[in-house]
């Protein structure tokens, strides 16, 4: 008997640990996955600004599940009558893999919008791959800026820009202003040097999902770090040299962070089953109707809310750990082993790390901010991460003593970091 499980994140992860938990030697538990490991997304921002290193939140699949046979490859079909799914190696092979139940856990992909320029010039926020990049491009602007003579050019080298003020871009433009901060001061000709953040969404308010008085206190957090809050404006199009706002305004850039959203995985659309917007149609159990054998759950599957009836659980870290760990459950329970479960959300509230020594929270809706909310944020994040823990809150203690390491490493543009997840990287990409 095997049950394949497709997607490592944090859906994948914990339907896999569940089920693991649950069977015995006779069920073979497979997690297909394009990497070796779990990538703890909410703690990317720090990576990309060289406060804890890229291996602190990545997490070994094969040592932190262990009886879970790793395959690793992406997959790029699903045959439902012959039970099989498609997928290609690291090596661009291409293989079969059957299975006797399937989980789907392939999460999401940046949400691109009709808007010129962006697929070419802005840099995604999705992985460890589009974090280092993204470090490596900042400190290349800083130092950059610093070998330029040109007014002109030095401003704009010294000025980013994050459209987005969901979760991922209020942190990453919280971060920015000192991370630069430590990169200038190794520069003085840039001395006296304005660097700009500027901080772009469509909504009326930073972090529009949480209760106001956290949007608030975000807010007040990011304007005091002198980052140019603009809500209610986005970009109309981008180019090599700037973007344009929807303001009219032109600015002189070289840094476009997207932080506009995520779609479900593209092979859930080529499923032929029913979907809504985008994610497959399940079941309370996280079943497909008509299909006994498939089960989903993530970012992958719109999940009936108990709690808001007609509506879907919203695609967040918090439903896909507690989806894949019931996922896992029912999984089992198809096979003999337990009784099915049903999933109802209990939203124990959320997190947002705005560096230095602020953060918002509210625990079972309690609206925390400033030191408390950072000492409840960090302890969160080192309950939540499957491994890695010790590491990480070294490189915490260390960044505080002795502040953060700030070198390039030399990546450049690569087929993992371009925005487009549906093409390749367009010739004469810049990768500066």
């Amino acid at each position: 008997m095997r049950v394949v499980i497709v997607g490592g994140g944090f859906a994948g992860y914990h339907a896999a640990k569940s089920l693991r938990e649950r069977t015995g030697e006779d069920v073979e538990v497979v997690i297909l996955n394009p990497t070796d490991y779990f990538l703890y997304l909410p703690l990317l921002p720090e990576v990309a600004a060289g406060i804890i290193d890229p291996r602190r939140v990545t997490v070994s699949l094969p040592q932190t599940l262990p009886g879970v046979r790793l395959v690793l490859g992406t997959a790029s079909a699903v045959d439902l009558d012959g039970r099989a799914v498609v997928y290609t190696d690291p090596e661009d092979r291409e293989h079969r893999l059957g299975y006797d139940r399937l989980v789907l856990a392939t999460g999401s992909v940046n949400k691109l919008l009709p808007i010129p320029g962006v697929a070419e010039h802005a840099h995604g926020f999705r992985g460890v791959s589009e974090a280092l990049y993204l470090r490596d491009h900042i400190t290349r602007q800083i130092e950059l800026a610093a070998a330029t003579d040109d007014p002109a050019e030095r401003n704009a080298r010294c000025t980013f820009v994050v459209v987005g003020a969901g979760y991922t871009g209020t942190e990453v433009a919280a971060q920015g202003p000192g991370f630069t901060a430590a990169l200038a001061r190794r520069h003085p000709e840039l001395a006296g040097q304005p660097i700009r953040w500027l901080l772009l969404d469509l909504a009326d308010r930073v972090l529009p999902e949480l209760d106001h008085r956290l949007g608030r206190a975000a807010d007040k957090v990011l304007r005091d770090r002198r980052v140019e809050v603009l809500m209610k404006t986005s970009i109309d199009s981008a180019d090599a040299q700037g973007v344009t706002l929807t303001s009219g305004e032109s600015v002189p850039s070289r840094t476009l962070v997207w932080c506009v959203g995520v779609r479900p995985d593209p092979l859930v659309a080529d499923l032929g089953l029913p979907t809504t917007q985008g994610r497959l149609r399940v079941t309370e159990q996280l079943t497909v109707p008509g299909r006994t054998e498939l089960f989903a759950c993530g970012d992958a599957a719109a999940v009936p809310d108990l709690t808001r009836p007609g509506e879907c659980t919203a695609m967040t870290a918090q439903h896909a750990q507690r989806q894949g760990q019931l996922a896992g459950r029912n999984v089992a329970a198809s096979l003999g082993l337990g009784r099915v479960g049903t999933y109802r959300h209990h939203d124990l509230g959320f997190v947002v790390d705005l560096g230095a020594h602020a953060a918002a929270a509210n625990p079972l809706h309690i609206p925390l901010s400033g030191r408390v909310a950072k000492v409840v944020t960090r302890g969160y994040h080192l309950l939540a991460m499957p491994g890695n823990r010790v590491r990480t809150a070294v490189d915490w203690t260390l960044d505080a003593l002795i502040g953060r390491q700030t070198v390039q490493l030399g990546l450049v543009r690569s087929g993992a970091v371009p925005l487009d997840t549906d093409s390749p990287p367009a010739p004469g990409t810049r990768s500066e």
